[in-house]
């Protein structure tokens, strides 16, 4: 049995926006939360980096916030859980501890011309074969490629052994332990297209194709595994463990309790994630889907079907900061809600090219369908619309693929407060939507992950929060139009200007 004067779970939820410290009781209740973003570097259009110190300085000073604001002890916490943004990677000193550069975030397009010239290397069949995923600038392994190729010295230290290359969760794991554990789990290694998901080890054809010496990578390790022990910088007299690291959809899925074959969920955050379970059977992905890995615990590990969109949130975000349509990102809904429809406006989110299912990096975002009567409100719509409709694109897709079959569909993230969005998004995927009320459920589900694994929680668990349900209210043939106009779009988002070649960044 636990000491039961440990009866609390530390978790951090490293996300692209920022750094959430979440701190929950023994039965699994969210007792407290603080938040510090940190800054969007982009030194050039596509391209998005992050500070890793100032994202390692947060971490620790929103735990130390955290328990400052909620009154608990320290000595109350027994185990931390890791959740992360995916993809987005980073290379270190292994002495000095300092980054050669800023991590290369998951939304950048800088590796596109990488990918293409990696397109006629024989190896990189291998990439869908090994690794369930595409041959894209969007995961890990062209990044960091970059990162080798343009950051000075950094060839020269990954051939002098001095080089640590990863994801934010092994240069979190790495930080927080002083440099004495250098680990990965599962969901993040199957996300860099280094990682063979059939054989759970670093690839040595992929790291050759990518020019990353395996050496460099961190242990990678089952998602539930003692990853180290951290005092957060002399925040806990002993130092506790870290018990769950998993990439921030995966905790989502395993926070919403999918854990069985067709339990899917659909996360709403800067991007989006549409993943289901799919057991401990890997799915056979195909058209612009992709196949990971879950998570590893208890011995045995399980596979995802999984479908990632750019820009969801974000959208909404962008009318706000660089459109100034809206004051705040909350105000979208009710503007939305105000007119009874677009009138044909439709707006193709293609910022940074389109993610699942078309994996088109050369595509551009566009407005369209506009005229004289077309106002505030009817753009706002469309922009609500677009989230929906890159969904519905993916869960449509996965529907054909799936074996088993949906067994049901679960949101979260903080836009599922949105109940314009959530209705319209029922709307469009044509059956019950089920939101969680737990919104921190990347960070609820590191928790819960580190919990199990610390042996304070056990698998009932998994079972709380409850569901709000939004049902479809609108036609098949109504809906059918809509996403006949959304298709039109998204086609002439693809389509080459003329006098532009359209891959260019």
């Amino acid at each position: 049995m636990p000491d039961r004067v440990k009866d609390k779970i530390l978790s951090i939820d490293q996300s692209t926006s920022g750094t959430k410290a979440l701190l929950f009781d023994r039965e699994g209740n969210l007792l407290g939360r603080s938040d510090l973003p940190h800054r969007q570097i982009t030194p050039q259009g596509g391209w998005v980096e992050h500070d890793p110190e100032e994202i390692y300085r947060n971490t620790v000073d929103a735990a130390k916030n955290l328990l400052r604001e909620t009154g608990a002890r320290p000595e109350e916490v027994a185990a931390l859980g890791i959740s992360n943004q995916r993809e987005t990677v980073l290379a270190w000193d292994r002495i000095t501890g300092e980054p050669v550069y800023n991590a290369v975030v998951w939304q950048c397009s800088r590796a596109e011309a990488l990918c293409r010239a990696l397109e006629n290397d024989p190896r990189a069949a291998l990439v869908p074969e090994k690794t369930g995923l595409n041959l894209s600038p969007y995961f890990s392994a062209a990044k960091l490629s970059w990162i080798l190729q343009n950051a000075p010295g950094a060839k020269e230290k990954m051939a002098e052994g001095r080089l640590c290359c990863g994801t934010v969760d092994s240069w979190l794991v790495w930080k927080l332990t002083g440099g004495k554990s250098f680990k990965t789990d599962y969901s993040n290694a199957s996300r860099t297209e280094l990682f063979n998901i059939n054989a759970l080890e670093w690839d040595q054809e992929l790291c050759g194709l990518f020019g990353v010496d395996p050496a460099s990578l961190p242990e990678p390790c089952p998602s539930d595994s003692l990853f180290g022990e951290t005092d957060f910088e002399g925040l806990f007299l002993s130092p506790i463990s870290i018990r769950g690291v998993l990439g921030d959809s995966h905790g989502a899925l395993f926070g919403q309790g999918c854990t069985t074959p067709g339990a899917a969920k659909a996360t709403y955050g800067t991007g989006s994630s549409v993943m289901m379970n799919t057991g401990e059977t890997r799915a056979a992905a195909k058209d612009g889907l992709c196949a990971s890995i879950a998570w590893g615990r208890g011995g045995k590990v399980q596979y995802v079907l999984e479908g990632n969109i750019n820009y969801t949130g974000a959208v909404i975000k962008w009318l706000v900061s660089q459109v100034g349509l809206l004051q705040k990102s909350r105000e979208a809904g009710t503007l939305a809600a105000s007119v009874p429809s677009t009138g044909g406006v439709y707006l193709v989110p293609a910022f940074t090219g389109l993610g699942a299912p078309y994996w088109d990096s050369s595509a551009r975002a566009i407005l369209c369908g506009m005229n004289a009567a077309t106002g505030k409100a009817e753009i706002v719509r469309a922009a609500e619309e677009c989230i929906a409709y890159q969904v519905a694109d993916v869960v449509s897709l996965m529907k054909e693929q799936s074996r088993t079959g949906f067994t049901r569909l679960s949101g979260d993230g903080g836009p599922t407060r949105d109940s314009f969005l959530m209705q319209f998004q029922a709307d469009m995927i044509g059956f019950p939507l089920q939101v969680s009320k737990i919104e921190e459920a990347s960070g609820a589900g590191a928790a819960y992950m580190a919990g199990i694994s610390a042996g304070l929680y056990d698998e009932t668990v998994l079972e709380r929060g409850g569901q709000t349900v939004y049902s479809p209210q609108m036609s098949p043939e109504e809906r059918q139009a809509l996403r006949d106009g959304w298709n039109k779009a998204v086609e002439q988002a693809r389509r080459p200007v003329a006098g532009r070649d359209n891959r260019d960044t």
